[in-house]
């Protein structure tokens, strides 16, 4: 890889991860304006399931948009902590993670600051993280800590693994980022992304003491991913069902009646082409 190819993957990581947050955080603020108005009458003090299904619509279509936009560029990463991961399986180059990362965390100010500039009431500081009251700081950790994980292994199963079905990753990760903030949003925002966290806090100028939790946990979500795949691999994963993701039309997922049906024709073929090539020597 050439340093211009570094350069021009960050620029992607960038812009992609701007237009993505751009979206997501911009639909969050979209559903959270009519709590804080309710809010700001006493009506209203936690997410309603409404609130919680566009949020996590927000962010899961919007990353499955901008994600396969750029997947051809980057990769679609647009996540500090997807970066780590890919870099301890040794998928992305050291040189070029730390690009990303930056790109990535430059990124989530500048879409945090677009939605910010482009819609009134609270500017960034509605769509920062922030855990609900109750939830302490361990719990909070652990969250982040689980969900990245869960994201993570959606990435490196459904994207790093090259199989026949690899070009629709963003679809799965999409879905995977949807299924996260249905639990998360509620209890710490649903970061597993250090970039969004981060921009947000930054436009605001607001980090509360807590905020460490959305870096340190989607790193060690990232690890605990990483250490489950990489067992995986060790034990060769895909000979456990073999042919899961053939081409060839003998895939193991096909009924087994229907593979010995297979297996006999190729068989008669193979006896008539031995048949014909007697007789052409005759």
């Amino acid at each position: 890889m050439t340093f211009a190819q570094d350069l021009v993957a960050a620029l992607g990581e960038f812009v992609g991860t701007t237009l993505f947050l751009l979206l997501a955080l911009g639909g969050a603020k979209t559903a959270t304006y009519s709590r804080s108005a309710a809010q700001t009458e006493g009506l209203e003090t936690t997410l309603g399931n409404q609130t919680i299904l566009f949020i996590a619509c927000s962010f899961g279509l919007s990353l499955l948009i901008t994600a396969w936009m750029f997947y051809r560029i980057t990769g679609g990463l647009f996540n500090p902590a997807i970066t780590f991961a890919l870099w301890l399986v040794g998928a992305v180059p050291a040189f070029r993670a730390i690009l990303l990362v930056l790109a990535q965390l430059l990124g989530g100010i500048a879409g945090a600051a677009l939605v910010a500039a482009l819609t009134p009431f609270g500017g960034a500081d509605s769509t920062r993280t922030t855990l609900e009251p109750g939830i302490n700081i361990g719990q909070g950790l652990m969250i982040e800590a689980f969900l990245t994980a869960i994201l993570v292994f959606s990435v490196l199963m459904l994207a790093a693994e090259k199989h026949r079905s690899t070009y629709l990753a963003p679809i799965g990760i999409g879905l995977t980022i949807f299924a996260c903030h249905l639990f998360g949003v509620l209890w710490t925002g649903c970061g597993i992304n250090p970039a969004r966290a981060f921009g947000p806090s930054v436009v605001s100028a607001s980090f509360p003491s807590y905020h460490w939790i959305y870096h340190v946990g989607p790193l060690i979500g990232a690890l605990i991913a990483v250490s489950f795949y990489t067992a995986l691999k060790a034990f060769d994963y895909t000979t456990i069902v073999f042919g899961q993701d053939a081409d060839h039309a003998e895939s193991t997922t096909q009924n087994p009646l229907s593979r010995i049906t297979n297996e006999r024709e190729l068989e008669r073929f193979d006896e008539r082409r031995r048949w014909a090539a007697v007789a052409q020597r005759n």
